[in-house]
């Protein structure tokens, strides 16, 4: 069974980091009907992948690994969750943005979006691939017991 959990939750991860890769690049292009049909629907699969990711990884930490007292004595760990947390929090935004276009998408016509804005969700997405580089990097400490 950890095999099977251990799967799910880098399968998750990577998902993670594609969807979030594809809304990069997605975002740095002029944001068309077709564009931002395609940003909604990875959004979706970027908050889907971030959601199985952390529902997996507790079921790790409670069930199927070292047990919670190893993983919350671990700096690296709570690093790493604390990040994920900051990570999630932060992606709201862009989230919340895209959500407002829908009406627009539904009604077959791109969004009007303010250039401001377009530069604040690149930066804030940027910033999320950042952060996802700190968390692999806690990730790789916390596996090899680094900063217990």
């Amino acid at each position: 069974m950890t095999v099977t959990f251990a799967f799910l939750h880098h399968l998750a991860a990577f998902t993670l980091v594609a969807a979030l890769a594809i809304e990069f690049l997605l975002i740095r292009q002029e944001i068309t009907l077709a564009n931002a049909q395609r940003l909604l629907v990875i959004d979706s699969i970027y908050g889907t992948a971030a959601g199985m990711l952390l529902v997996v990884g507790l079921l790790r930490v409670f069930f199927f690994e070292k047990g919670y007292l190893y993983y919350f004595g671990s700096h690296a760990f709570l690093t790493k969750l604390g990040l994920f947390i900051l990570v999630g929090i932060v992606s709201a935004i862009p989230t919340i943005e895209f959500a407002k276009w829908r009406k627009a998408v539904k009604a077959g016509q791109a969004p009007s979006i303010d250039a401001g804005k377009i530069r604040t969700i690149r930066k804030i997405i940027h910033w999320e691939l950042a952060g996802i580089v700190f968390i692999l990097f806690f990730a790789a400490m916390m596996a090899k017991g680094g900063w217990m």
